[in-house]
């Protein structure tokens, strides 16, 4: 096992801005002599230098659903997808605002809006322009745009209307890229990044891990977004659905789910590292421990899956000791606090007494 020295210098590291190279981020994921529980504590001392115990809460509106042109496998809504979900054209414009009071009030920091499709044409551009607009002089929350594939024109347009980030994920390796859509490439992806950025806009930008991807890929990515100075990072695990080519990875287990968050705190030190989509599936009992890496989170699901419920994710926020980042405290956002005997009583309730079946099961 490793000493404690080399946990201690991975934390000094990622502070001073030292990087790990390749080798060094791909031990994170593999080497069994490196122990999970000082990994994270590391992690956690790099959080906790920028973030303190903050947890940044987003709520995804998917604007428009389906009805999309490209061939990306792991997505439901791929021109080449079967899966069963329901297909509609942008949203009305009273629909997006109303949503967007909706997450404000749900304790939102940020408010996600996810259009389907290749890319924006000006038309569109403009229309989001005006609804970023309208969202930004009516609630105190940032707003995130995801509409494809962005020129510097475009993103222009959307920052000069108070658009705070753009997100287009990296997704995967540039050398695995191929293996996961057809349509568009790797660079088409880097290009409206680097729009993005030459706009003063902030890059959201993450990646899916679970599409047969290496460990190499997955420090790659890990390593350009540190290159791209991603100011977010969301991090996806594969959420199967039926009708898609993709299918359920079976080598994600929990820990090694822990150890790509910690890759990804350590390599981006001052990026929000978000546990996205599939985080109830793989990370399961340890999504507070992920915490500890991660300082950001999806609340109430994803694009077509609906994830944890916002009561049950607040309440283990609570319970770990974790802040929002918000308006509102976490505590109000929770169900009303019961008194004493209230409580004493339910837990009465809860604590069902075996009965002769479970005390003396061989006698049956």
């Amino acid at each position: 096992m490793k000493a404690p020295e080399y946990y201690d210098s991975l934390a000094t590291r990622s502070l001073v801005g030292d990087l790990l190279n390749a080798a060094e981020c791909e031990a994170l994921l593999a080497d069994p002599e490196i122990d999970l529980l000082p990994l994270v504590h590391a992690a956690y001392r790099v959080r906790h230098a920028h973030f303190g115990k903050d947890v940044t809460l987003h709520i995804i509106n998917n604007a428009q659903n389906g009805l999309c042109p490209e061939d990306c496998h792991y997505c439901s809504q791929a021109k080449t997808s079967e899966a069963d979900i329901e297909k509609y054209p942008i949203k009305d414009e009273g629909e997006i605002l109303e949503e967007a009071r909706r997450a404000y009030e749900a304790g939102a920091h940020r408010y996600c809006m996810v259009f389907s499709g290749r890319g924006p044409n000006t038309s569109r551009t403009q229309t989001l322009a005006r609804l970023i607009g309208e969202i930004k002089s009516r609630y105190n929350i940032e707003v995130c745009v995801s509409a494809g594939l962005v020129d510097d024109t475009k993103a222009k347009m959307l920052k000069e209307a108070g658009l705070d980030r753009l997100n287009h994920n990296l997704n995967t390796a540039r050398e695995h890229y191929d293996q996961i859509c057809t349509t568009h490439t790797y660079q088409d992806r880097l290009d409206t990044i680097r729009a993005a950025r030459n706009q003063g806009l902030e890059v959201c930008s993450g990646m899916i891990v679970g599409m047969g991807e290496s460990h190499k890929d997955i420090v790659e990515v890990a390593l350009s977004l540190r290159e791209l100075s991603a100011a977010s990072i969301p991090i996806n695990f594969l959420l199967p659905f039926e009708g898609t080519p993709m299918t359920p990875p079976a080598s994600l287990t929990p820990e090694f789910c822990v150890r790509v968050l910690c890759l990804f705190r350590l390599t981006n030190p001052q990026a929000e590292v978000r546990i996205a989509a599939g985080r109830e599936l793989y990370l399961r009992t340890l999504q507070p421990l992920a915490l500890h890496a991660a300082n950001s989170l999806f609340l109430e699901g994803y694009l077509n899956s609906k994830g944890d419920g916002a009561v049950t994710t607040l309440q283990m926020l609570s319970d770990a000791g974790f802040r929002i980042v918000s308006d509102f405290p976490l505590e109000s956002l929770l169900p009303r606090e019961e008194g004493d005997d209230e409580r004493r009583k339910r837990l009465v309730r809860l604590n069902v007494v075996k009965d002769h079946q479970a005390l003396r099961p061989v006698l049956d």
